[in-house]
């Protein structure tokens, strides 16, 4: 049986360190597709928030790859293949915030407040 292949813009996973990196230095939107209460407990404060659900091909405006996140990694992994499919070229930050608050990486509300990671 063929092994399955990613869509072509699928770029590599990367960790959450990595994801932090690219994002400090303007490499990557990143896209956090959580619920809106997994959002509003707590989320990286350079992230745009859409949900999975409502996550379409154009949501995230720009030409800059994607860094996609969501709790664990599993429904980020959903996102970027389904915008790589549609030609986004897209990271899957593996781990999810659980990693990226364990990377010592930000984690806040809205109002900036220390958050948390639901």
């Amino acid at each position: 049986m063929p092994e399955a292949s990613s869509p072509p813009d699928r770029l590599p996973d990367i960790d959450a360190a990595t994801a932090a990196a690219l994002v400090g230095a303007g490499k990557v939107v990143l896209l956090d597709v959580r619920e809106p209460d997994e959002w509003v407990a707590g989320h990286a404060p350079q992230a745009v928030h859409i949900p999975l659900g409502e996550l379409r091909a154009n949501s995230v405006a720009g030409d800059l790859p994607i860094a996609a996140i969501c709790r664990s990694g599993s429904r980020s992994g959903k996102a970027a293949d389904s915008l790589a499919a549609a030609g986004r070229p897209v990271h899957n930050v593996t781990g999810g915030m659980k990693a990226w608050a364990a990377a010592g990486q930000s984690v806040v509300t809205d109002t900036g407040d220390p958050g948390t990671v639901a």
